[in-house]
């Protein structure tokens, strides 16, 4: 048993249950362990929520970093539209992710500041590596200069949270009417089209 086996069974019951349902003796059983056995790698579930933070945080940076690397050379719009369905999918997948993204939406109370800490950092990243990319589109032409590469990304950025919303709180229907919707006005917004 190690402490990479605790957090892989507890990422699932955190991503569903949250941080309050989530249950230290029900995590200990699903390991096949004895709830004190956590004690060993994690001073409590505090503790052991945090690191799944950080390592949700690290992993959807990654994430982002390889989405950006293997997709640059396309063009914006696809680009762009192709990581919102990206964001649909890993949503529908992975388990990291949704524990991400609802513990994004849901910190607990008592370790809000420590969680929303990692959640801004990562939306910086996001918008980070989202500018030069934007600003290149704007660059060539594709997106009206008069927007600017920052207010860009921040529409895109918003348009990202209106996405995860959907997700989390408003069904397959909902996302798809919203994305649709939502798209459309952005693009043709941005765009020289």
């Amino acid at each position: 048993m190690t402490a990479e086996q605790i957090k892989e069974v507890s990422l699932k019951h955190f991503a569903k249950n949250g941080y309050e349902g989530a249950s230290l003796a029900h995590i200990a059983e699903d390991v096949g362990i004895k709830k004190q056995s956590i004690y060993t790698h994690f001073k409590g579930k505090d503790e052991l929520f945090l690191h799944l933070c950080q390592d949700a945080n690290e992993n959807e940076i990654k994430s982002v970093i390889h989405f950006i690397e293997s997709n640059q050379a396309r063009p914006i719009k696809d680009f762009l539209s192709d990581f919102l369905l990206r964001s649909i999918d890993r949503y529908g997948e992975n388990v990291s992710y949704q524990f991400w993204t609802r513990t994004s939406f849901f910190p607990p109370n008592h370790l809000h500041e420590l969680v929303m800490n990692m959640v801004n950092h990562y939306l910086d990243k996001l918008e980070e590596l989202f500018i030069p990319i934007i600003k290149k589109a704007v660059a060539e032409g594709t997106i009206s200069s008069i927007i600017g590469e920052e207010r860009a990304t921040a529409a895109f950025l918003g348009l990202l949270d209106a996405i995860l919303v959907e997700m989390v709180y408003g069904g397959p229907e909902r996302l798809t009417k919203r994305l649709d919707a939502s798209w459309y006005v952005f693009w043709h917004g941005l765009s020289k089209d």
